[in-house]
């Protein structure tokens, strides 16, 4: 209710005439009925079990503050009440928790939603170019002038001893250098057969869990906008279908959908051998994802390009070329389901929506917790999402390929900050799946971000830089070798964070993981 109405309400100036006085009491009115509120109720798990004292905060997207906190009790459980609604606004509600050593994710059954969110207006600097902090929360409207009750709205504790995913293995199987990626071998590994055909137009992959197109050129080239319309109106009957879909079950793949199909032992195409697809194009494909240009509080820039992959050998495509949404015409690859093999697969963080079918759209995959990042205050930082550990001191480490190897098999604790009691040999270069699911799609620099300090409107720290000098413009190492250039190896470039080859004989940055 707007403040004039109410005002009105509260005077009984003119819209309570044909209800007034019943004669007895001159120049009374009724009030009238006093505003709906509305209420939210749940609980906070850690590992199946209660968790007291998670702060509990609710926040108006109407006028972008936090309108109301509580903390949770012994049982983990708990409520807020006498939300305001009105009957002639609709008041919208974002449901966020935060607890020191720990990130969330939330659920809930019907009558809300779950998005990701970011609150610019409860932070100094950030609507002014700055990174954006993006919460994950629950997302209610009210009744409109009803009030109402959600219960349910439940969030569950991670601290890196329960991921939300595991990570794939790469398939790199050859060693090119001691603790690379074919030495290690680290992430979930493959199963024997890891495709399977299914008789009938599609193939499952044994690693994801999600069923792909089993002919991979049955599409013309195309814009990104074509892309998603033909892989959104597939259906039984088409491309060598006869699986009964429907349209509107198939999609075009995200990022992070894409990049799993990679195997980077091989190349021309970079899939398994063997494998049961069709007509796959060793030029490159469209994903869903679109790059993120930036704009908040509703100015959204148009989107430009989106992101691709090569399928000759596995690269990522920014080159403003190969990816222009409008102009640039690349192949078409269809997948349906969701992810649930070994490795499920997490959420690429892209939220705004552009086109129907889109990343932004659909949002596929394991949804970020936030907070992600922990810091451990011993110099190394904690992945809620994977359970990896990481050096918090991002530019300690630079050297060609092989010299990064070594000195990351001698890094202990007194050495890069480091202060956890860790001995040579605890920590590795991070292969090209770990690295790479460091990003969030959502951030226009991944490097800028992950180097932001967060302030509180009075300009107090909320979050401190995540990691120490994280060198923007620059490719960070990766354990895997190029296998259609073995000269070369995969790394991540730290403000777009799409994966690149560079040569092994190259100076560059490289983190530690374990």
């Amino acid at each position: 209710m707007n403040f004039t109405r109410w005002l009105l309400v509260l005077t009984g100036v003119g819209l309570l005439s044909g209800c007034g006085s019943n004669g007895s009491s001159p120049g009374l009115t009724d009030p009238g009925s006093p505003p709906a509120t509305a209420s939210i109720s749940g609980t906070v798990t850690y590992k199946g079990l209660p968790m007291a004292g998670v702060t509990v905060n609710a926040w108006s997207t109407n006028t972008n503050v936090i309108v109301q906190s509580t903390t949770t009790d012994t049982n983990g459980n708990y409520t807020l009440k006498g939300l305001g609604d009105t009957a002639d606004v609709p008041q919208e509600y974002q449901f966020w928790v935060i607890k020191a050593g720990y990130g969330f994710y939330p659920s809930v059954g019907s009558g809300a939603s779950i998005v990701r969110a970011g609150m610019n207006g409860q932070f100094a600097g950030l609507n002014t170019g700055n990174p954006p902090i993006v919460f994950a929360v629950i997302d209610w409207i009210p009744a409109q002038g009803y009030g109402g009750t959600l219960a349910g709205a439940n969030f569950q504790a991670y601290d890196g001893s329960n991921p939300r995913v595991n990570l794939a293995a790469t398939g790199q199987s050859a060693s090119y250098a001691g603790g690379d990626d074919g030495a290690l071998r680290k992430g979930v590994a493959w199963p024997g057969t890891r495709f399977s055909d299914n008789q009938d137009g599609t193939v499952t992959d044994h690693v994801t869990g999600l069923v792909w197109l089993k002919n991979a050129g049955c599409f013309n080239a195309t814009n990104w906008n074509g892309a998603m319309t033909d892989a959104n109106t597939l259906s039984n009957g088409e491309c060598g279908l006869s699986d009964g879909s429907t349209a509107g079950q198939w999609r075009l793949p995200n990022l992070n959908e894409l990049e799993s199909l990679i195997d980077v032992s091989a190349s021309n195409p970079a899939l398994t051998a063997g494998n049961p697809f069709t007509n796959v194009s060793t030029s490159i494909y469209w994903t869903s994802t679109a790059i993120w240009a930036g704009g908040w509080y509703g100015v959204t820039a148009p989107v430009n390009e989106a992101w691709v992959i090569r399928m000759t050998d596995g690269s990522y495509l920014d080159d403003g070329v190969s990816n222009l949404v409008s102009t640039s015409t690349n192949a078409v690859w269809a997948v349906k389901g969701a992810s649930g093999g070994a490795a499920k697969l997490q959420a690429t963080g892209f939220y705004v929506p552009y086109e129907s079918g889109d990343d932004g759209t659909l949002q596929m995959g394991i949804g970020l917790t936030y907070p992600r990042w922990l810091d451990n205050a011993n110099g190394t930082i904690t992945d809620t999402m994977t359970g990896l550990v990481w050096l918090k001191q991002a530019d300690c480490i630079k050297q060609p390929w092989g010299g990064a190897l070594a000195a990351i098999s001698q890094l202990a604790s007194g050495q890069c900050g480091l202060t956890d009691g860790s001995a040579a040999g605890s920590w590795r270069m991070p292969n090209r799946n770990e690295m790479q699911s460091m990003s969030d799609r959502i951030q226009t620099n991944q490097s800028a971000y992950f180097n932001y300090t967060i302030l509180n409107l009075n300009n107090t720290v909320y979050q401190p830089a995540i990691f120490t000098n994280f060198i923007i413009s620059q490719f960070y190492w990766t354990s895997t070798t190029d296998a259609a250039s073995t000269g070369g190896a995969w790394t991540v470039y730290s403000c777009d964070y799409g994966v690149y080859d560079q040569p092994k004989a190259n100076t560059g940055y490289t983190l530690a993981v374990r």
